[in-house]
């Protein structure tokens, strides 16, 4: 289902660099967190997919109905291949109830929905990790 791989790579961007923010104390952690977390879906809605990937790990994990692609180039052309159309995204990203929750010195765990909408589109959500 392409909703399903589409909940895996958000869950991705949500975990972003979370490390170095969380050691700084957790109301500096949330903010720069949640800041990540705009910024990815800001770059997304540009047509900017490098921007909205930047904070992931080259190891990233992205699930398919084949199984996962690991690689951010990888992830990048799924998501292009799906998701976008002469370079722009098919629907406009947003995330919603996004929390944060610290996990110990250098991680914290980032929960949230995110919605697709417009473009023509039925809307589509789902929740990421």
């Amino acid at each position: 289902m392409r909703w399903s791989r589409m909940s895996w790579a958000l869950a991705s961007v949500a975990v972003l660099h979370a490390g170095s923010a969380v050691a700084q104390g957790p109301n500096v952690a949330e903010r720069e967190i949640q800041a990540l977390v705009d910024e990815s879906a800001a770059s997304w809605n540009r047509g900017d997919l490098d921007g909205h990937l930047a904070d992931n790990s080259d190891s990233i994990s992205f699930m398919t109905r084949s199984g996962p692609l690991v690689g951010k180039s990888k992830t990048a052309d799924a998501l292009r291949r799906s998701f976008f159309k002469d370079g722009k995204p098919i629907q406009q990203l947003r995330f919603e109830q996004v929390t944060i929750r610290r996990l110990g010195d250098g991680h914290a765990l980032v929960v949230g929905r995110f919605i697709l909408d417009g473009g023509g589109q039925p809307e589509h959500s789902g929740w990421f990790f």
